[in-house]
């Protein structure tokens, strides 16, 4: 399995215990400020805001919260001073980090990120020292058992899709982040259960992680990350092989 299926995987399982912390929400409400700010408070004008408000619906984000963040973003409200920064890094066994931030205060995020790498065994790089080994992609995850291959596969593809393939219990729909929308109207037209829809940057190659300890700081990482306020989503190109996936989980 990919590494960033096996952290899709960790971070699924991760946000529910978010949500009833209320911190996704935080993260969410970000999103649709942000949103808002670039491309205005109508969603039907403005894609990005629209897949940001779907993803608050689907964790129960209550209504008055979205419109807060809209207005928010448009200036309606105070608090929409944000700002989107990549920061890029190394972790244990080399493996690249890149994390997508939304903050109001750079000199302070910048480096309480810093010393998350540094704590989890990583260092923090330079602007564009591995933004270059990801590409943005849209991604749709489906239960394996609500739906029958060929035609997901059918659906998908006639609808800009790049690829389908199976995750564990999963199908997972591949497509560029121009096809996103077409992609997800499609699914949702044929009637097909999409549990999670996001853009993210998926790896071009990946660093095989043999060793377990290693892969235990990698994941460490990964989580101290995502942990953090700012932290929109992180990213990697990490492969853990199943066996030292299976020393991680027995230890």
């Amino acid at each position: 399995m990919a590494g960033h299926s096996h952290w899709a995987n960790i971070a699924r399982k991760k946000a529910v215990i978010d949500i009833k912390r209320g911190k996704l929400w935080s993260k969410l409400a970000k999103g649709i400020i942000v949103a808002a700010k670039m491309g205005g408070g109508d969603p039907s004008a403005n894609l990005r805001l629209r897949y940001a408000i779907d993803a608050a619906k689907a964790i129960s984000m209550p209504k008055d919260n979205i419109q807060r963040a809209i207005k928010t973003g448009t200036g309606e409200l105070a608090g929409g001073n944000l700002e989107e920064v990549l920061y890029e890094g190394y972790g244990a066994g080399g493996v690249a980090v890149l994390c997508e931030i939304l903050t109001d205060n750079r000199n302070r995020t910048a480096p309480e990120i810093r010393k998350v790498f540094e704590l989890n065994d990583g260092k923090l790089g330079s602007t564009g020292c591995v933004a270059y080994l990801f590409e943005r992609k849209g991604s749709f995850l489906t239960p394996a058992d609500k739906v029958d291959e060929e035609r997901l596969l059918e659906i998908a593809l006639d609808a800009g899709a790049e690829d389908v393939k199976r995750e564990d219990d999963k199908f997972e729909v591949i497509c560029s982040p121009d096809a996103f929308g077409a992609v997800g109207e499609a699914l949702s037209a044929a009637g097909i259960a999409v549990e999670s829809s996001q853009i993210s940057r998926i790896p071009s190659s990946y660093v095989d992680v043999d060793d377990p300890e290693t892969a235990r700081k990698v994941l460490r990482l990964m989580e101290a990350l995502d942990n953090h306020d700012d932290v929109q989503m992180v990213s990697s190109n990490f492969n853990i092989p199943d066996e030292a996936m299976a020393q991680i989980g027995a230890g």
